[in-house]
């Protein structure tokens, strides 16, 4: 049987320094996480410290994780598909800046939400715009893939439906620095059903058929508060909501996704430990 190797983890605070968040992490029993690199509700943070980069890296080696395996998130203020041509162009640049920050601290992946069209320019322009942002980002950077998020579809937010994200990969010039992370939340709050495996099935052979699943890089595994295409972003703790267990079992099985990073952003930080013994346990047989 082919041997299984499961990434898995949670968003983990860097308040105190980022070598904090290795720390962290490492104390829940991760073998992966996700950060902020800086402050995630300001546009502008000092540039990185060669002496923060150094404990960053230094922590990530005696705690066993893997940079290749860790998956930071930007800031959420970042639209890379926004209306306004000036706040178009603060976007990028934090972008740029968060890609750059990555590179430095030796990471090879950064997560981010698409974007917004705020009822002012249509869905098609928005995420060519978005295409167009991460094509400048990756002329300006090195190294670092840019992993789309998909959406709940929460307000204006675009990325909510496998096309959108296809499209704005088809409008990307490299090819090898652009992937998808799948947060369950979002897809089912979206409006793809998880619930049975007829579902799930279903939902992953249109990502696999739309997107493809080279493009899948990373997950955020977390149950949702609301029902089934409420459009509404409420993340719940596993197996507490409207979405069940079954799916996580089908994705922590699934040797299609052995070596990708799996993040909890679920509500409760007190049992993501459990959380994760328990996404381990079911990863006992192959299906």
């Amino acid at each position: 049987m082919k041997k299984k190797t499961n990434y898995i983890g949670a968003h983990v605070s860097s308040s105190g320094g980022l070598e904090k968040a290795v720390f962290r992490a490492f104390q829940i029993k991760a073998t992966t996480f996700s950060f902020f690199t800086k402050n995630q509700l300001r546009w502008s943070s000092s540039p990185l410290q060669q002496k923060n980069i150094d404990n960053f890296k230094k922590s990530c080696v005696k705690y066993n994780f893997f940079p290749e395996k860790i998956l930071p998130h930007s800031s959420y203020l970042i639209n890379l598909g926004h209306p306004d041509n000036e706040l178009l162009k603060k976007s990028r640049i934090a972008f740029i800046d968060e890609m750059t920050r990555c590179n430095q601290l030796g990471l090879f992946f950064l997560n981010f939400h698409p974007g917004s069209h705020l009822n002012k320019i249509s869905t098609t322009f928005c995420l060519s715009r978005i295409a167009e942002s991460i094509n400048i980002a990756l002329e300006k950077t090195k190294n670092v893939t840019a992993v789309i998020e998909n959406t709940a579809g929460q307000g204006t937010n675009v990325g909510y439906r496998f096309e959108h994200l296809s499209e704005i990969i088809n409008q990307v010039h490299d090819k090898s620095r652009i992937g998808v992370c799948i947060d369950t939340c979002h897809l089912f709050a979206s409006g793809y059903d998880l619930r049975t495996k007829k579902d799930y099935e279903s939902t992953f052979n249109q990502f696999f058929n739309i997107i493809g699943l080279q493009y899948l890089k990373g997950f955020h595994l977390n149950d949702s508060k609301k029902t089934l295409n409420s459009r509404v972003d409420r993340h719940e703790s596993l197996g507490v909501g409207k979405i069940g267990t079954s799916i996580f079992s089908y994705i922590m099985k699934n040797q299609d996704f052995n070596n990708i990073p799996m993040i909890l952003e679920t509500v409760n930080p007190k049992i993501w430990e459990k959380e994760i013994s328990w996404l381990r346990s079911l990863n006992q047989k192959s299906i």
